[in-house]
């Protein structure tokens, strides 16, 4: 695994622990989120003015000057940076195979049936309120025999 190289697109724990701070607080300064980690150690001003500068190049958060100061606001939803993230994990730790994920879900029992049930049920009621953006396929000559 030497040599391979994040995306751009990936979050650090760090990164990620910071992006939850502006996702909760909305836009803040450096103090402001330094106070607010909670996780581990008391993490350095000059450290998380760094991680800061690092999520604004890699454009997941914009800055603008008030006073003295930058104020840092997420411009990636936590929704967004969770389907990246999830889809990363398939890729990586099932060959972008997403059976993989659930059935190992499921042998660890993170996801029971009841759970399994529930979801076939969202699904069931996202399919009933998505708008129909495409013609059904054509039926084969067959097929349209029996109708």
């Amino acid at each position: 695994m030497a040599g391979r190289k994040k995306s751009a697109n990936s979050l650090t724990p760090l990164e990620l622990e910071i992006m939850q701070v502006l996702w909760e607080t909305g836009p803040a300064n450096v103090q402001t989120v330094q106070t607010a980690l909670k996780a581990g150690p008391p993490l350095a001003y000059t450290t998380v003015q760094t991680m800061l500068n690092v999520l604004h190049r890699k454009g997941k958060v914009k800055r603008k000057l008030v006073g003295r100061a930058f104020v840092y606001a997420p411009t990636v939803t936590r929704e967004k940076a969770a389907s990246h993230a999830v889809r990363e994990l398939v890729e990586k730790l099932f060959g972008g195979n997403v059976d993989g994920l659930l059935m190992n879900l499921v042998e660890t029992r993170q996801l029971d049936s009841q759970k399994i049930a529930e979801l076939a049920e969202r699904l069931k009621l996202d399919d009933r309120q998505a708008p129909a953006t495409q013609d059904p396929a054509p039926r084969s000559a067959k097929q349209a025999g029996n109708a």
